[in-house]
């Protein structure tokens, strides 16, 4: 068994991973991976939800870091903070696609 040399922070990951587990905001996610950037709007019709669900899943997205803005006008563009995350949405996907369920 090989042990890890790095110390994982286990309370930022697992708000990490609570923030995650919600299938609205792993939505959001998954399309702003498949896009530069998308609106609000943009992200709430491709998902189906309503824009003021999208708007509270894409605050608290932001302030942990995970999606990154860009104000053009009245318009606020996001998009995926970094290739971590884009990464993490990848192995997920993997890995759901190697399990059995």
């Amino acid at each position: 068994m090989q042990v890890s040399t790095t110390t994982l922070p286990v309370d930022e990951g697992a708000a990490l991973f609570r923030l995650l587990g919600d299938p609205t905001r792993l939505q959001m996610l998954d399309a702003l991976a498949g896009a530069d950037e998308l609106c609000v709007h943009e992200i709430a019709e491709q998902i189906g939800a309503g824009e003021t669900k999208v708007s509270q899943g894409l605050r608290l997205l932001r302030t942990a870091g995970v999606v990154r803005t860009r104000r053009e006008g009245r318009h606020i563009h996001y998009r995926l903070d970094d290739d971590h995350v884009r990464a993490l949405l990848e192995v997920t996907a993997a890995h759901l696609a190697h399990c059995p369920t």
